[in-house]
C-alpha cells in the first residue's frame, strides 16, 4: 500500500513511501559564518574545511574505528543526512556539510555532536 513507509536496514522511515516519494520537506538553511565559528570554538578538534566542518578521530585499532563509523552512519541514516567518512587503521575522519544549502547547517552541527558522542 502506498501509504505505508518504506523499510530500511534500520526499520521504517516516516514520510518515505514504498514508491520512494518523499513529500515536501523543509531543508535546512546555511548558517552564518559567525554561528559556525562560535560552534567551532566550543567544540575542540573540529575545523572548517571549505564549506564543511571536519574532525579526525583516533582509535586504538581498526575494529574500534569501524565501530565508530558504523555508529555515526546509523545516526546519519536515521536523520537522512550523511557525512563524508574516511576510515583507516585506528583512525576515522568525518566531514559534515549540506550540499544543497551550500555549506554548514544546523543538521551538520547536530551530526558533528553525534560524532563526538560516538567517539566516547
Amino acid at each position: 500500500m502506498p501509504w505505508m513507509t518504506a523499510p530500511t536496514p534500520l526499520g521504517f522511515r516516516p514520510g518515505v513511501t514504498r514508491t520512494g516519494y518523499i513529500g515536501p520537506m523543509a531543508r535546512p538553511t546555511k548558517l552564518e559564518p559567525s554561528v559556525v565559528d562560535g560552534w567551532l570554538k566550543a567544540h575542540p578538534g573540529w575545523e572548517r574545511v571549505g564549506d564543511a566542518i571536519a574532525r579526525a578521530f583516533k582509535h586504538p585499532d581498526f575494529a574500534t574505528a569501524l565501530a565508530f563509523v558504523v555508529h555515526v552512519g546509523c545516526w546519519a541514516e536515521k536523520h537522512d543526512h550523511h557525512p563524508d567518512v574516511e576510515l583507516g587503521w585506528g583512525r576515522a575522519r568525518v566531514l559534515w556539510t549540506t550540499h544543497d544549502a551550500g555549506g554548514v547547517t544546523q543538521l551538520d552541527l547536530d551530526g558533528a555532536e553525534a560524532s563526538d558522542r560516538a567517539s566516547v
